[in-house]
């Protein structure tokens, strides 16, 4: 692997940075994605990345532009006319859940887990937003994932403590599933053919964020360090609608 100091990467304007390299991986091998529509420091992100042992990277997409621009891009000829609402899953007691329920509300759904750098931040940021607009109509909808670092290898009960006991979480938390391969559960094979990523459809780490309207569309995409809190003017304008 190259020898490149990782704040090499970090040195240059956003403008000319260049991509390092992904090793892309459906079971546990790291993965490094890079925030472009957020201010977040990039001495922040090299914290987080160094945290969880993603030090060590070997650039390869030499002489790619980096542009501040929104990290979702819609992939119309991969979506198709089905909704989230179509759509059943089991929650974090095993339970059935048809997403139909949440038809009419604004939803933010999010890959977690409780090892992760990100954890912290996160959980309390979306704990604080889910009880600032739950009862405009707003839900988040939290899928534990242990595909990332292996950073969420409790069972479901164990989840269910943490989240609920440390950080006071009352959103819905869901049965554990896989986001990426060939085990994808159904709901994120929709997510991901609704808003496309930054190189690829693939869930890059824990935390990534989907955010959906009251139709059951998806309408934006955001990167895991996207900050909980960088989203409520978005969800604000849904709540809106």
């Amino acid at each position: 692997m190259a020898s490149m100091a990782f704040s090499s990467v970090f040195s240059a304007p956003l403008h000319s940075l260049a991509l390092p390299k992904l090793q892309l991986s459906s079971n546990s091998a790291p993965m490094v994605f890079l925030d472009l529509s957020n201010r977040t420091s990039l001495g922040s992100l090299k914290s987080t990345f160094i945290r969880d042992g993603l030090s060590n990277l070997s650039p390869i997409l030499s002489g790619v532009s980096l542009k501040s621009r929104s990290f979702a891009t819609t992939n119309a000829g991969a979506a198709t006319e089905k909704t989230i609402h179509d759509y059943t899953v089991k929650d974090i007691d095993g339970k059935d859940v048809s997403l139909s329920k949440f038809k009419g509300k604004v939803l933010l759904i999010v890959n977690v887990a409780s090892r992760c750098g990100l954890t912290s931040s996160n959980y309390t940021e979306l704990s604080h937003i889910y009880e600032k607009y739950k009862t405009q109509g707003f839900e988040i909808l939290a899928f534990p994932c242990n595909q990332f670092g292996g950073q969420e290898p409790g069972t479901n009960p164990e989840i269910k403590q943490f989240a609920c006991t440390r950080y006071k979480a009352e959103f819905p938390i869901f049965d554990k599933v896989d986001v990426n391969g060939p085990s994808t559960a159904p709901v994120y094979q929709f997510l991901k053919s609704s808003a496309g990523g930054f190189l690829g459809d693939l869930i890059k780490w824990n935390f990534e964020k989907f955010l959906v309207d009251k139709n059951g569309k998806v309408v934006q995409r955001y990167p895991p360090p996207t900050s909980p809190f960088q989203i409520e003017k978005d969800i604000q304008k849904l709540l809106a609608a």
